[in-house]
C-alpha cells in the first residue's frame, strides 16, 4: 500500500517569544515493512539533523528571533508492505526496553490484570498469541474515549480513569509487558483506518517476542502494522513524542495539528474514474 502523508502542526501565542527550540521526531526511516518514497519537513529557523538515542531521525528546530507563531509541516510518500514485517535489529539491546518510566510505572490494579497472562511456567515468556489476547483483553477493560486523559496520563492514572486514547493504550500495553519481564516501546506514526482521508497521527506499541519487534495497536485491535507509517520509537511518550520544544516568553499557547493520510494507489484510481465520467458526459452532451 501507497501512502501519502501531510501533517501540519500550528503554534500560537499570546505574546511574543523571543527564542524556541523544537525536537522534531517528523522523519521516518525506511524498514523491512516500510519504504520511505520522498520526504520533506518544512520548518523555520536553524535546523540541525541528527540521530537519537534510540535511532530516531531527530531534527533540532531552533527560531532566535521574535515570534509569535511557528508552523512545522511533514509531507511525503511511502510504501507500506501488506504482510507482517517484524523488525529484528540488535543495534540497540532490547532489555534497554525493559527500563521503565514515570508514564509507563504499574499499578496494583494494573500487575493485578497482567497476572492472568503470566504463564503458569514462570521460566517460560508469554509468546505473540498471548500477547494478542493481553491487547484484547485490555481495550475491553479500557474502551477508547478522547478527553479524560491528557499527554501527561500515566499508564496508572488511565487505567484508573477506565477509559483512554492511543497514548493511554500504549502505555499500559507497555507496562504490562515490561512487568511479565517482555521489552516493549512505544511508537509514534500515522494510520490509515478507512477509505477516505482521515486525522492519522497514531501511537502503538513494539514487543520483543520471538526475536523480533512485533507490533500491537491496542486502540485498533491490530496485531500487525499494514496500516501503519512509524516515525520513531522510545521508553514512552516523550522520547517519541513527534514535536516537542521549550521557548522562552509567549504567554499562552494554542497549537493546531492535523494528520492526513491517504492512499495514493485508490486516489488516483478515483481520479481516473472521475475523468472517464467527465469524458463519458461529454460525449453524451454532444450526441
Amino acid at each position: 500500500m501507497k501512502l501519502s502523508i501531510d501533517h501540519v502542526t500550528d503554534f500560537t501565542y499570546d505574546t511574543e517569544v523571543t527564542h524556541s527550540i523544537q525536537y522534531l521526531r517528523l522523519t521516518p526511516q525506511s524498514s523491512a515493512g516500510q519504504q520511505i518514497l520522498q520526504w520533506h519537513l518544512d520548518t523555520p529557523g536553524n535546523v540541525h539533523r541528527t540521530i537519537d538515542t534510540y535511532g530516531n531521525v531527530l531534527h533540532v528546530c531552533t527560531v532566535d528571533q521574535p515570534h509569535q507563531g511557528i508552523t512545522i509541516r511533514a509531507q511525503g510518500t511511502a510504501e507500506i508492505s501488506d504482510t507482517e514485517q517484524p523488525e529484528n535489529d540488535r543495534r540497540i539491546p532490547p532489555e534497554v526496553f525493559l527500563r521503565t518510566s514515570p508514564l509507563t510505572e504499574t499499578s496494583d490494579a494494573i500487575r493485578e490484570f497482567t497476572r492472568g497472562f503470566r504463564p503458569t511456567n514462570e521460566q517460560v515468556q508469554p509468546d505473540q498469541h498471548q500477547l494478542i489476547e493481553l491487547m484484547d483483553a485490555l481495550l475491553e477493560r479500557i474502551p477508547y474515549r478522547s478527553g479524560m486523559t491528557h499527554v501527561q496520563s500515566s499508564a496508572a492514572d488511565a487505567f484508573a480513569q477506565g477509559f483512554g486514547v492511543c497514548q493511554d493504550h500504549s502505555h499500559i500495553f507497555i507496562a504490562c509487558c515490561r512487568w511479565l519481564g517482555i521489552p516493549a516501546r512505544y511508537v509514534s506514526g500515522y494510520v490509515h483506518a478507512g477509505d477516505d482521508q482521515h486525522i492519522a497521527s497514531h501511537a502503538w506499541a513494539e514487543a520483543w517476542v520471538e526475536n523480533a519487534w512485533y507490533s500491537f495497536d491496542v486502540s485498533n485491535g491490530l496485531s500487525h502494522a499494514n496500516h501503519h507509517l512509524k516515525l520513531a520509537h522510545g521508553i514512552d511518550y516523550l522520547d517519541a513524542s513527534p514535536v516537542r520544544g521549550v521557548r522562552w516568553g509567549g504567554g499562552a499557547e494554542s497549537m493546531r495539528t492535523y494528520a492526513l493520510v491517504d492512499q495514493v494507489d485508490r486516489r488516483a484510481s478515483q481520479q481516473q474514474r472521475h475523468q472517464a465520467q467527465r469524458q463519458q458526459e461529454q460525449q453524451q452532451a454532444q450526441q
